[in-house]
């Protein structure tokens, strides 16, 4: 059939254009909000001006970015109304309930503070202050949680059963803490934190490189790196984990992340594809690099080596996800990218303790500086590719098992979504350039490090105040 003329393929399109695009902000959000927390509790500590002169910075990209993800946002959940109506009626008791929260909760918690966070420095006590930047963060990531939870959800779904095409919840908590939730959320809650990370590493590292502010740019590295020797491995164990469970939950994923055509019985334990070029036509591979008995080894989730691996055939083709080639390199190139990071992280860390990241000397690393610069949208790519994996990979059902993607698109003309569509690509192409533009321009501007301190002139008002005389008013004989 004509893609043109197919409704559910046009909507699918729809989502993923307005969820890639969307993706790209709350990332950034919700880990420079922490990084904000970060150095405005340094500044309060060792009230050290780069440290407020940082905050007041990185402030500017964090907004420009909140500003954009509302705008690309909103219109993503109405289309749970118009594009995919059968699903919202099905299963809106508690799907809705949860993106509710999102918007109430997560959401109005942000941007309540948000307005005392950015203009709130002269105006409000500085412990008022940083409560705002934290409930910022806490708003931010909270946002990050109710999603997790309302995906996790419809990739294993909990708490209640299906009935008469409609479901109902009997346990609301079982449904909020659904298997996936919990490892899900802290996959995306590191994938943000390591984005955010490398952003600002990698655009401090550009102000180093171009001898602008070296020092206090220098700063800001040294900050972010202490964070990637936290994070980068973690993120790479959570996500191993992560792994792990689709194995357990969605082995045709887990078929098709690793290009896996034919099952591998009990008692062989199965080859793990390092490359390939998945054939859907032939079910097979054209090419194919592998280690032999490798995946047997990965997924040691059944503590059984030798437990059988099943291909995709085993289940029907309406049965299973498609596009394989798009899922299969997709999850190496997530996989790849967290790899590489903490590579650079070790890199990092290890001219940090041979004393070659001081303010003197940091810009002497060049091909260091390089590699962050080259590393900076890295973790854009990779939490893309991550949910890609995640979404396309979960494919021919919308929630896994229950309900078909099929089904659950509205009944409306294809024509219709189409001009949809054309609008959003035009739109939000427009709002790319714009982002980009306005983004390019704070950063060449640069900080502002000319900015009046909070409290600090009646501080030095009251340390240069001259002495003044005052007479000994005691008897004479007392001054004695």
């Amino acid at each position: 059939m004509d893609i043109l003329s197919n409704t559910v393929a046009l909507s699918r399109m729809q989502f993923a254009l307005t969820a890639i695009f969307h993706m790209l902000w709350p990332v950034l959000t919700t880990g420079m909000a922490i990084y904000l927390v970060i150095v405005e509790g340094l500044w309060l500590k060792t009230r050290n001006p780069d440290y407020y002169r940082h905050a007041r910075f990185w402030s500017k990209l964090y907004v420009l970015n909140f500003g954009i993800g509302v705008a690309s946002g909103l219109p993503m959940e109405f289309q749970f109304g118009t594009n995919w109506a059968p699903f919202s009626e099905a299963v809106g008791d508690f799907f809705g309930s949860i993106l509710g929260f999102e918007g109430a909760m997560a959401f109005m918690l942000e941007a309540g503070f948000l307005g005392i966070m950015l203009f709130g420095w002269e105006r409000v006590n500085p412990s008022i202050h940083y409560l705002a930047t934290i409930m910022v963060a806490f708003g931010a990531n909270l946002s990050t949680f109710w999603i997790l939870v309302a995906n996790s959800w419809l990739q294993t779904p909990a708490g209640g059963e299906m009935v008469d095409g409609k479901f109902i919840v009997s346990d609301y908590f079982q449904a909020i803490t659904n298997p996936f939730m919990v490892k899900s959320v802290s996959h995306m809650f590191f994938a943000t934190l390591e984005t955010s990370l490398f952003v600002i590493g990698g655009i401090s590292a550009w102000y180093i490189l171009n001898n602008r502010h070296q020092a206090f740019f220098a700063k800001s590295l040294k900050i972010v790196i202490a964070a990637a020797i936290a994070v980068t491995p973690v993120q790479i164990y959570v996500g191993h984990l992560s792994a792990e469970q689709v194995a357990q939950y969605q082995p045709t994923k887990l078929a098709a992340m690793e290009a896996k055509w034919e099952t591998s019985p009990a008692g062989q334990p199965a080859d793990w594809s390092l490359l390939a070029i998945p054939d859907e036509k032939t079910q097979s591979n054209k090419w194919e690099i592998t280690i032999p008995n490798g995946l047997g080894y990965v997924l040691e989730f059944k503590k059984d080596l030798t437990a059988p691996v099943l291909g995709l055939k085993e289940w029907k083709y309406s049965d299973r996800p498609h596009m394989v080639g798009l899922i299969y390199y997709a999850f190496r190139i997530m996989s790849g990218i967290g790899f590489f990071l903490a590579g650079l992280m070790l890199w990092s860390a290890l001219q940090w303790l041979l004393g070659n990241l001081s303010a003197e000397k940091v810009a002497k690393q060049k091909w260091l500086l390089r590699t962050w610069i080259f590393a900076a949208p890295l973790g854009y790519i990779a939490v893309e590719s991550g949910w890609i994996v995640r979404c396309v990979g979960r494919q021919p059902w919308t929630m896994y098992g229950q309900i078909r993607t099929a089904d659950a698109a509205s009944v409306v003309p294809a024509s219709n979504v189409l001009t949809s569509l054309t609008l959003f690509a035009v739109v939000y192409s427009i709002l790319l350039v714009a982002t980009l533009y306005f983004g390019s321009r704070i950063i060449r501007h640069g900080p502002n490090l000319e900015i009046p301190i909070p409290g600090l002139e009646n501080d030095l008002a009251i340390n240069m105040e001259p002495a003044i005389f005052i007479p000994d008013q005691r008897p004479a004989e007392t001054q004695l």
